[in-house]
């Protein structure tokens, strides 16, 4: 890829970070059934309020047979994560002059199913059997790194939140690791060094552990994730995979 397009690619994922930094990071996704009576992939076709972007690329890339086999933990990202990066690479299509995504199917299926892989494993992992993820201590607490479907390498953990409250004299109490839990997923950028900056790209999940009759959901919280985890190469990958005219 050229200077000026890597360029613009650049500057468009800046502007999607500043949009993401301005939201509200905790999202109360509410309470759901422990168990749900059917497959992976009938859950993600009955949430079509926030699946519905999700099922097509599904469908797309081929990777259906993978979720309706037994034993599978899905996280899955929402419509919102799958448009920003649609966003983002339109906004650079517009700008070298090529007719823009109006479709899903104009991305090359290889795309999708390249970085959908990404959110898919084999075994079902629930939230108790992840470990401990603390992302400004990870000598004692790197969570779990895990190969996706697609030989990705990846990190599962769990942030244990700390709890603060005022105790005499107004004075601030922390408890450490005593707060709500919350499950990430990573993309390992360097996996020589996950701690430097850059070094991982968590995405926290909204809402953990909605079992399946042959698997597992957890779904990522669309405000800090844009899918594929980095946007700049997802934006790469569907350019110098050819978009399709509508």
């Amino acid at each position: 890829m050229n200077k000026k397009i890597t360029y613009y690619i650049f500057s468009f994922t800046m502007l999607i970070v500043t949009f993401s930094s301005c939201q509200k990071y905790y999202i109360d996704s509410g309470t759901h059934a422990p168990k749900y009576d059917g497959t992976v992939m009938e859950y993600i076709k009955m949430r079509k309020d926030i699946f519905d972007s999700l099922y097509k690329v599904i469908q797309l890339s081929g990777l259906e047979s993978e979720l309706n086999r037994n034993g599978v933990t899905f996280f899955a990202p929402g419509d919102a994560s799958i448009r920003k990066s649609i966003y983002a690479l339109n906004e650079v299509l517009h700008i070298l002059g090529r007719d823009t995504v109006y479709t899903l199917d104009q991305i090359d299926a290889e795309v999708w199913r390249e970085y959908l892989s990404m959110y898919i494993y084999t075994n079902t992992y629930l939230l108790k059997d992840i470990p401990q993820l603390d992302t400004n201590n990870m000598n004692v607490y790197p969570g779990q790194a895990f190969l996706s479907i697609g030989n990705q390498n990846m990190n599962m953990g769990v942030l244990y939140n700390d709890v603060v409250s005022k105790g005499d004299n107004n004075q601030q109490q922390v408890v450490k690791y005593g707060g709500y839990r919350q499950l990430y997923l990573s993309y390992i950028v360097d996996v020589s060094n996950t701690e430097a900056a850059g070094g991982m790209v968590n995405s926290p999940v909204a809402t953990s552990d909605i079992q399946t009759n042959n698997g597992v959901i957890h779904a990522l919280e669309y405000r800090r994730h844009t899918f594929g985890f980095v946007v700049n190469n997802f934006i790469n990958s569907a350019y110098t995979k050819g978009i399709k005219d509508n």
